[in-house]
């Protein structure tokens, strides 16, 4: 099993942006929302404490607050970019570190939590705008775990 103790500080604070990162990369593609959208990152990280055991690396990882960083990104599409090369460089750093099963799952959760995020606030009568599937199949291939 993978913990916190396999990565440097600056790694593992790399390794827990990515969720939250993925998260405001979907709250920012529509307007709109902004309240629930930021209480799903929320909701999404206490869904998984309550699954505690599964993964020592996700229980690690979901125990923290999620943060982002907002002083790196100037613009939604800043957002976008920087924080999809977040995402690729995360789990760059997670293959070369952890188990198979932890990239599996540390993955599954992030996309989860911007599947969460996207279907929080409803826009134009739809639960997820064209705009989020688009950033939730980007936040995907940064990922690399095929199609959402």
């Amino acid at each position: 099993m993978t913990t916190k103790a396999d990565f440097t500080p600056e790694e593992w604070d790399a390794v827990l942006q990515g969720p939250p990162t993925a998260g405001m990369i979907v709250l920012t593609a529509q307007s709109g929302g902004t309240f629930k959208e930021t209480w799903a990152i929320s909701k999404a990280y206490v869904e998984a404490r309550q699954q505690h055991g599964a993964s020592e690396l996700l229980d690690e990882i979901v125990a923290s607050k999620p943060e982002v960083d907002h002083t790196h990104y100037h613009s939604p599409a800043e957002l976008r970019d920087g924080g999809l090369q977040h995402l690729r460089d995360a789990v760059s750093l997670l293959r070369a570190k952890a188990t198979p099963e932890d990239v599996t799952e540390y993955s599954q959760f992030v996309v989860n939590l911007a599947t969460k995020v996207a279907a929080a606030h409803r826009e134009h009568g739809q639960d997820v705008s064209p705009a989020e599937r688009d950033a939730i199949q980007a936040v995907t291939q940064a990922l690399g775990t095929g199609a959402a």
